[in-house]
């Protein structure tokens, strides 16, 4: 048998397999049924691209069938599937659709609004309930004769980063990206085409292409895209028999937010991937829904990876794939290892803090869709500087400080804003965390903290100084000056913190609001 390297390759041998490969509410699908419908689909966009010009298909579409065969569409006919952020609006949707050079864009009933009125030019919209497409995309499909047969190296889709810190960059994602990471996790995981992948993260991100998306594809198990809701996650689990999920964010957190019964367990969940979940959710994700939890660190870029291990630490995220190293970003230096006390504070903070850096090279990230500015920040050196910031332990372990612009600077001491949200996520209290400096009129930064509570759950401001008091790693300068009590944290679409929009608020916020006044440390 041939050796599979492109994603085209995989969905042919797809082609003739009877088992189920794709269900959505009632309804499901044979891959074989499903490369069909998406072979028709194919052959149906390619007849409208104009060969003159990149051969890019814009998708606006939530976790649907639509969307399951625009992914194999692309794969299969060659040409560039571009994903849409569905939380985008106006004028941004807009640029995004031009910065990817987009021919033409797929919608549905659902998104086609969110279209109206916006300044396209000659980009055509297809929306998947008319009539024609279905025609042209059925049964009235030409043969499909793909624009090229893809390399390893080419791109299939471009993937636009969560832009929490700037405007989204559209990341170029080849085939050989994607399908090892679907080969690799279904052989970590064993699964096969007895499995059920459900995939509740937005198939426009990489999450959900590389971790949930190409599981299914790689290992011949069912596809279930779905939307994603904390309240109806166990009902989902259940009624499709779901084995596998991939998560990125908060999901946990806000799945186990939700009250616990006694029967959570009673399901057929046996793995949930993802990356960024807290030491906690991890550990009671596992316990209260009876699966294994592994998580992860990576980017959209995918040049950086860290993975937990058997032994990780508490507070870290695992032990870095080879050439993956923490780097002082202005001296060019590898940074000293971690040095904590016996309370587990870290005292050199100052030296071992630097950017995740892949000493090896770009890895697997192929640079940003025009955008050589941008990619030449991500690689400086020789190296690829991930913009996330870092530090190691003794042993290798990674543990993770924020972005670059989560540096804080309080009382002349210099902070980062992830060490102390895990120190304020141990509160049981507390579901989600995101720390935050706010500029001090006077010199430096104030640190101001943003909660969101457990349902039901109570806090004062007498237990929150309590609580932070009892915590023997925690700095005297990391105690938050500003606390705000929120419902709920602004975040992109892939349940990443939007901490920019939370630092142009600032303390003018509806929400409650605790102070801490000069040194004390009283809330009021």
């Amino acid at each position: 048998m041939p050796v599979v390297e492109t994603l085209q390759q995989l969905l042919r041998e797809r082609a003739h397999d009877t088992t189920v490969g794709l269900r959505h509410g009632d309804s499901s699908w044979t891959w074989r049924e499903h490369v069909a419908d998406a072979s028709a689909v194919a052959a149906h966009l390619i007849s409208l691209l104009d060969p003159q010009r990149p051969p890019h298909v814009g998708v606006l579409l939530g976790n649907s069938p639509d969307m399951a065969r625009s992914l194999a569409a692309a794969a299969l006919g060659g040409y560039v599937l571009c994903g849409l952020n569905t939380t985008r609006r106006g004028t941004a949707l807009a640029a995004d659709i031009a910065r990817a050079d987009c021919q033409l864009v797929v919608t549905d009933d659902e998104h086609r609004h969110l279209l109206d009125g916006l300044e396209l030019g000659d980009v055509p919209v297809l929306v998947t309930s008319d009539a024609q497409w279905q025609a042209l995309s059925g049964s009235e499909a030409p043969a499909l004769a793909p624009l090229r047969e893809s390399a390893p190296t080419d791109t299939f889709m471009l993937i636009f980063t969560s832009g929490t810190s700037g405007d989204p960059k559209a990341v170029q994602v080849n085939h050989m990206t994607v399908l090892v990471a679907g080969t690799v996790l279904t052989d970590r995981f064993a699964l096969g085409p007895d499995d059920v992948c459900y995939v509740s993260m937005p198939l426009f991100h990489s999450n959900a292409v590389l971790a949930g998306w190409c599981v299914a594809l790689a290992s011949g198990a069912a596809l279930v895209p779905a939307r994603f809701s904390a309240s109806h996650f166990l009902d989902d689990i259940r009624r499709y028999g779901a084995t596998y999920m991939n998560y990125v964010g908060k999901p946990l957190a806000y799945v186990l937010a939700t009250p616990e019964k006694t029967d959570d367990a009673d399901n057929p969940l046996r793995v949930a991937f993802g990356n960024e979940a807290g030491d906690l959710d991890i550990l009671d994700f596992g316990r209260r829904f009876g699966c294994t939890v592994w998580d992860g660190f990576g980017s959209t870029e995918n040049a950086v990876i860290v993975t937990r291990v058997d032994g990780t630490p508490p507070g870290s995220i695992g032990q870095p794939f080879d050439g993956v190293a923490v780097y002082d970003p202005v001296t060019g230096v590898e940074c000293p290892r971690a040095v904590f006390d016996r309370t587990g504070a870290l005292v050199n903070h100052d030296d071992a803090v630097g950017e995740l850096v892949n000493t090896y090279g770009a890895g697997m990230f192929a640079g940003y869709y025009r955008n050589p500015a941008a990619t030449d920040e991500r690689l400086r050196d020789g190296m690829y500087w991930s913009g996330d910031l870092a530090y190691r332990d003794a042993d290798g372990f990674v543990y993770l400080a924020g972005r670059t612009g989560d540096w804080m600077r309080v009382d002349g001491e210099n902070l980062t804003a992830a060490p102390i949200e895990r120190i304020l996520l141990r509160n049981h209290a507390v579901s989600q965390a995101a720390v935050y400096a706010l500029p001090d009129p006077r010199a430096g930064d104030q640190v101001m903290a943003a909660l969101v509570l457990v349902d039901d759950a109570d806090l004062t401001p007498e237990d929150f100084a309590r609580f932070l008091g009892e915590q023997p790693d925690l700095s005297p300068h990391a105690w938050p000056r500003y606390v705000r009590l929120a419902a709920s944290l602004p975040s992109t679409a892939t349940n990443k913190v939007l901490k920019r929009e939370l630092v142009a608020q600032g303390t003018a916020t509806s929400d409650p609001l605790w102070t801490r006044r000069g040194r004390s440390r009283v809330y009021a």
